[in-house]
């Protein structure tokens, strides 16, 4: 075969090739806009429908949807909330303003300090140790007297009585509570009661108390255990001062209140949980 002929043949060649090639590009090239066209349709529809229930909130013909879809984020909080032992910030915020300092002075020139919650119409609740003196010095002339208790409330101090009390003779006592009232009134938030509190192991809470008397400070621990007298014990800070503040639950009700610590420990405080016995003077918490 003469070179001429091969060199005809090998062109022949080329030329087929390259026709193939671009008819395969071309059929690639319209199946890939077909893909194009089809995927824009697509995101048109998806927006027109994104559009469409945006308009429908707004005119409100969605609201049964995005209220269920509101509670249910709400319930799944709550939950996160309850299982992790958290509090939220807000609610701890608000509790602190019904707790003031409390101040009483004795007939030998020393004061105590610690703390009252605020149960509405003047009355406040504390430890009966904090406003009654329970612990005489027997070898002296003169018992030791409580002459005189006071509240701090917006900067200012207010004298205050006791109108009920527990029957503890002792500290760290069952009955180591009392009832007490302010002549003058008072505009703080009055706290929500829970006698019922379970007090089950582990249960999370608060504690707010006029720490050191360095004002109302708050921290948090868990339920241990109750003990034979009643008392509870749990694991939040037992700093002095803080008898007779708050121990509240999740939802933010009073459900105790400290009453001491464990001798060298801070860490080891004991509660009181609430009675119904303790709000009989209260006018408002009787029928509790």
């Amino acid at each position: 075969m003469s070179v001429s002929r091969r060199v005809v043949y090998l062109n022949l060649l080329v030329m087929a090739l390259l026709t193939v090639f671009g008819a395969g590009s071309y059929v690639a090239a319209l199946s890939a806009g077909r893909r194009v066209a089809e995927s824009d349709a697509k995101i048109a529809a998806l927006r027109g429908e994104l559009m469409g229930q945006i308009d429908g909130m707004r005119t409100g013909e969605h609201a049964t949807g995005t209220a269920g879809l509101q509670l249910g984020l709400e319930e799944v909080k709550r939950q996160i909330q309850t299982e992790m032992g958290l509090f939220p910030v807000k609610l701890l915020r608000e509790r602190r303003a019904s707790f003031v300092e409390l101040n009483a002075d004795d007939n030998r020139g020393r004061m105590n300090y610690g703390t009252a919650g605020y149960l509405g119409n003047g009355y406040f609740i504390t430890v009966k140790h904090g406003v009654i003196a329970l612990n005489d010095d027997l070898d002296r002339p003169e018992p030791r007297r409580i002459v005189s208790i006071k509240i701090k409330y917006k900067g200012k101090t207010i004298p205050a009585e006791v109108v009920d009390a527990g029957n503890a003779k002792v500290e760290v006592h069952p009955g180591d509570w009392a009832i007490i009232r302010t002549q003058k009134p008072v505009d703080l938030p009055p706290l929500r009661i829970n006698t019922s509190f379970s007090y089950d192991f582990a249960e999370p809470v608060v504690r707010l108390g006029n720490d050191y008397s360095k004002g109302i400070i708050l921290s948090t621990g868990y339920i241990g255990e109750r003990i034979n007298n009643g008392l509870v014990t749990c694991l939040t800070d037992g700093h002095p001062g803080v008898s007779g503040g708050g121990v509240l639950d999740q939802q933010g009700s009073l459900v105790g209140i400290p009453v001491g610590r464990m001798e060298g420990d801070y860490r080891f405080s004991f509660i009181l949980p609430l009675r119904k016995e303790m709000f009989r003077s209260v006018p408002r918490l009787r029928t509790l």
